[in-house]
């Protein structure tokens, strides 16, 4: 079956780096966007970054620009969200996304994805 599991959120306090992991199952990852958001306490899901298994690029929103970065194991068919320098603004369930796709997959929303993981909770605090 198709599957997302996501780990790696915790406990972190503001300036340090955390590693996200989206372990992908059932899919041929280089057919998929894989898509990264979060979603604060009462704020609308928001996309922060994608990777595009069709052509192995990423792509960041403005609120990750600079401190956000993807990588890929493709043996493991995982994808990593790396965040660094993290903010007390980053607190978020963090969501993995996976969709069939072949065309660049930056501006793709969340309704344009159909498979999700479970979540990772990021808290950011001193």
């Amino acid at each position: 079956q198709l599957q997302l599991v996501e780990s790696g959120g915790g406990l972190v306090q503001p300036g340090g780096s955390l590693r996200l992991s989206c372990a992908t199952s059932g899919l041929v990852f280089d057919d998929y966007a894989i898509g990264w958001f979060r979603q604060a306490p009462g704020k609308e899901r928001e996309g922060v970054s994608c990777f595009s298994g069709s052509s192995g690029r990423s792509y960041y929103a403005d609120s990750g620009k600079g401190r956000f970065t993807i990588q890929t194991d493709n043996v493991k068919n995982t994808v990593y969200l790396l965040i660094n320098s993290l903010e007390p603004e980053d607190t978020a369930v963090y969501y993995c996304a996976a969709e069939k796709r072949t065309d660049r997959c930056a501006g793709m929303g969340a309704n344009e994805y159909h498979t999700w993981g479970q979540g990772t909770r990021v808290t950011v605090s001193s």
